[in-house]
């Protein structure tokens, strides 16, 4: 992927993101606007059915490609730019010599399930919230932890060099700040408070590893980073075209969006529509523990602010059923075409779709759910399929922003959007429609980039505070309710009759 946009002379921050199939560098200017882009793609591993790895030497060689790519392609060089900030896939866990800096294994990423029998056995007589009160988080294979224990398990004499200190774990944030700030010589050991919320160890009240749960689980403490804040200086760039920057945030890649979204109050809240959807919101000060399906993280946490939390609500599948009409079912060729063709009808002929493909998601987490389309008649065509698939995504959303009102007590005020899906105009307007809010897209799209840079920014003085990124952030295109509250109401209760149908389908097996 190769992007040159000029913006005069800098100062400039750069933020790398590494993400699930890629890793980037964009450089901004002092206005949040994109000077350059680098991007490669890395090798996704699939060693047995559910399982997912990455080859973390590759990903950190790309990683040097795409920094040197930006600042090449920028035209500037490495005192041209304050500082650099880290954006991260979230859940991705590695384990590395720490002296020769080699992975042990390949990183198991967040989608791999090989953990779910241990996830149970943890869960004992306890079930899925035994962690639940300190971390947030219910007993998943999604999270870190229970992949770190695997590890250890399963790879022939690591326990023991865990134990003697030779090891290091780290998410993908740290791994990066590791290699930029020296590696195996000096590298800076350090995880932020967003990506160590994610790992099912740190205790969110305290902000630090809990030695309990470590204990539970048989993690030795030696392997763990040390928990910072998401926006300060963890140490210097060694070597390469930054040599001498400054590596100043890290964030996990949902809260680099929040914060790239300038949802810095109480009550805001960001939805970024991919493969699946994410949505946070912004709680305060306040650890919410969820009673409705949501997950509770931190949010982020400014040098020695106080950390601000959030409510997660994720689903599984929003863009990826678009593609699974392109692909498997070949009613659009491409995805683009998807709104054209529902478009064509006034409504969705009584049909709706609720894509269950791998369970559902927030706020049900049931595994057992499978994909339905109810409500077919004759009259229905594959236009009024189409309507039915945008919908899915508007309803899904609905579930979740219901969800946090009641965990909350906050209502919606504006849903603020990013992400592939935000260019579908029909479909950010069915969302405004069905939320009964506003929902409103930025100017720059790549706001978890965005959001790594703010952090890092404002760590070494580059913005000076919020107020001059809430200055920053420029609305490319609002939408507002226009469906009348029958129409609404109705229209709900139908989508809720159809998720029932989808629940129960596959039988438990033992």
């Amino acid at each position: 992927m190769t992007a040159t946009i000029s913006h005069g002379t800098g100062p400039f921050i750069a933020a790398i993101d590494q993400g699930t199939t890629s890793s980037r560098c964009i450089v901004f200017d002092r206005d949040g606007r994109i000077v350059s882009v680098d991007q490669k793609e890395h090798e996704q591993i699939f060693p047995k059915p559910g399982w997912v790895e990455h080859d973390a030497a590759e990903i950190w060689t790309n990683v040097q490609e795409v920094v040197a790519g930006a600042i090449e392609k920028a035209g500037i060089t490495a005192a041209d730019v304050k500082a650099i900030g880290i954006t991260n896939q979230r859940e991705t866990t590695l384990l590395w010599d720490r002296h020769t800096g080699e992975p042990v294994h390949n990183a198991i990423v967040w989608q791999d399930t090989r953990t779910d029998a241990l996830c149970r056995e943890l869960g004992r007589n306890v079930g899925q919230d035994r962690f639940r009160r300190e971390t947030g988080l219910p007993l998943a294979s999604y999270f870190a932890g229970p992949k770190v224990r695997w590890l250890l398990d399963n790879v022939e004499g690591l326990r023991e060099r865990a134990e003697r200190g030779d090891i290091l774990f780290g998410t993908m944030d740290s791994w990066v700040i590791w290699n930029l700030t020296g590696g195996a010589d000096g590298g800076r050991h350090v995880t932020d408070v967003t990506n160590a919320s994610r790992t099912m160890l740190m205790n969110l009240h305290t902000m630090q590893w809990d030695e309990k749960i470590l204990h539970s689980m048989e993690v030795p403490a030696a392997l763990l980073p040390e928990i910072r804040s998401s926006a300060e200086v963890y140490g210097q760039v060694k070597g390469g075209v930054l040599d001498g920057v400054p590596v100043a945030s890290a964030l996990g890649d949902q809260q680099a969006a929040l914060f790239g979204q300038t949802c810095f109050a109480e009550g805001e809240a960001k939805s970024t529509y991919g493969t699946g959807t994410f949505m946070l919101m912004n709680t305060g000060d306040k650890v919410i523990n969820s009673y409705s399906g949501l997950l509770t993280t931190v949010g982020y946490r400014i040098g020695d602010e106080k950390p601000v939390y959030a409510l997660e609500g994720s689903i599984a599948v929003t863009g990826s059923l678009v593609q699974w009409m392109r692909d498997q079912m070949g009613l659009i060729s491409t995805a683009a075409e998807i709104e054209t063709l529902a478009l064509s009808v006034e409504d969705n002929g009584g049909a709706y779709f609720v894509p269950a493909f791998s369970g559902l998601f927030a706020p049900y987490w049931r595994s057992d759910a499978r994909g339905v389309i109810t409500g077919l008649t004759r009259y229905v065509t594959k236009a009024h399929i189409a309507r039915a698939v945008l919908e899915a995504t508007a309803w899904q959303t609905r579930e979740i922003t219901d969800a946090m009102t009641k965990d909350s007590g906050v209502e919606l005020a504006a849903l603020k959007v990013d992400g592939g899906m935000t260019s579908n105009n029909l479909l950010m307007q069915t969302l405004s429609d069905v939320l009964d809010a506003p929902v409103v897209r930025p100017m720059v799209a790549e706001t978890t980039c965005l959001g790594a840079a703010y952090a890092a920014g404002l760590a070494v003085g580059f913005w000076p505070d919020t107020d001059a990124l809430r200055a920053n952030w420029r609305r490319a295109a609002e939408w507002t309710p226009r469906m009348d509250a029958e129409t609404r109401d109705r229209e709900y209760k139908n989508w809720l009759k159809a998720v029932e149908r989808s629940m129960g389908w596959v039988e438990e097996e033992n």
